[in-house]
């Protein structure tokens, strides 16, 4: 019976009958119901999977939304296995279902404990998410869903970081798409500034990296033109800015590397973290994280030769962490300071001592430990990192794993 039916669909669909010829929608609608309570059973996959890809002449959803459900309910836990033409389908003809794969995804993810990136990696591309996304309006939904838990979570770095992964991933899977089928960025992003778009989408590993300053310079500049010579009054088309940066974290993570290594201008790329850390600019807030963070930096410069270092002499950057209130210049700061620990000489030294120091008397736990399964996970992907900050980066994480 599934054989016959399954052929008399495909014949129906490849003749590219009318439709006084064609199956009628109800009987297809019909057959979909018949196959509710048999989803699971393996003999029924090529008619789930005919189903899914079947569009007859109707306009309408031909398909029983109680099938899209179950079929959709069954792929998450795992019941049954789909080719993901027909799981693409899916989501794209019912997005209830590819809302509740997204949000399933989340709950997948909030329930392992973040060690490795290479974990969440696995997970994420296991969803078929990111290859779905190859469709704009897929990638829409699920970047909005990803908003709206951020918001919900209060900036949480665990979903930022958890976002960024996935605009990674979505991001190979959209240039390994056929030329033919590929859909221009634009129509990913259609409300963004393209310039900021197309600054942001260049992979790192796919410029030289004696280009990273040059290219973090013109996001920055890019960035900058667009929220201040523009002026730019609105929260929402504000936050919407920060969103779209904040998606492409991989670059801030570069920048406050490059500022280490003195590879960079330091304004623009100061500019760059202060925005990402601090987007409004209310009560000159942005303009006072930015100079914070300029004498933290020349502070840490100073000290970045010197092969001996103890925690005392990192004290007035240590003070700016754990002396001011939580919020951006405090992150900021953080972030500045990580760094400085990895790739600085003496900084190897001292940066257990420091790291305890600091999270034991701030709330920084979860931004630290993300911020250096990050950077692991960009060092494995490059392999360019000296082996001595790789040893230091892991026996770090493998400290503050425990505590987080």
């Amino acid at each position: 019976i599934v054989a016959s039916i399954v052929t008399e669909l495909r014949e129906n669909q490849f003749n590219g009958l009318n439709i006084q010829d064609s199956i009628s929608a109800s009987r297809v609608n019909t057959v979909s119901i018949f196959c509710v309570p048999l989803i699971t059973l393996p003999d029924l996959t090529p008619l789930l999977e005919t189903l899914l890809l079947y569009h007859g002449g109707s306009s309408r959803e031909i398909l029983s939304s109680e099938f899209l459900e179950a079929v959709n309910e069954a792929f998450l836990k795992k019941k049954i296995s789909l080719p993901e033409s027909a799981v693409f389908s899916l989501w794209l003809r019912h997005l209830p279902s590819l809302e509740k794969a997204t949000l399933h995804l989340l709950d997948q993810l909030f329930s392992i404990q973040l060690n490795s990136l290479e974990e969440v990696a696995h997970v994420i591309k296991d969803s078929l998410l990111p290859q779905a996304a190859s469709h704009p309006a897929i990638f829409r939904i699920v970047n909005e869903i990803f908003k709206n838990a951020l918001v919900e979570m209060d900036g949480s770095s665990e979903v930022l970081t958890i976002i960024q992964v996935f605009t990674q991933l979505f991001l190979q899977a959209h240039q390994t798409e056929n030329k033919q089928h590929k859909f221009p960025l634009k129509a990913y992003f259609p409300y963004h500034h393209q310039p900021l778009v197309r600054g942001l989408v260049r992979c790192p590993l796919e410029l030289p990296t004696t280009y990273w300053s040059q290219h973090l310079k013109h996001i920055s500049d890019t960035l900058k033109a667009l929220v201040e010579d523009t002026n730019v009054s609105s929260v929402t088309d504000l936050f919407e800015i920060w969103f779209l940066v904040a998606c492409f974290g991989e670059w801030l993570d570069i920048a406050a590397e490059q500022l280490m290594k003195a590879a960079v201008e330091p304004d623009a790329v100061l500019w760059l973290l202060a925005f990402y850390y601090c987007p409004k600019n209310e009560n000159q807030q942005r303009t006072q994280t930015m100079v914070e963070a300029q004498a933290v930096y020349s502070h840490l410069m100073m000290l970045f030769s010197c092969a001996n270092l103890s925690l005392k002499d990192l004290k007035a950057a240590v003070h700016r962490v754990t002396g001011i209130e939580q919020g951006c210049s405090q992150r900021l700061t953080t972030h500045l300071l990580i760094n400085f620990l990895l790739f600085s000489p003496g900084g190897h030294q001292i940066a257990q001592e420091c790291i305890y120091h600091i999270t034991q008397i701030t709330d920084t736990s979860k931004e630290v430990h993300n911020l250096l399964i990050r950077t692991a996970y960009r060092f494995n992907h490059s392999g360019e990192e000296s082996q001595k900050t790789v040893k230091l980066l892991n026996k770090l994480l493998q400290k503050l794993t425990v505590k987080v």
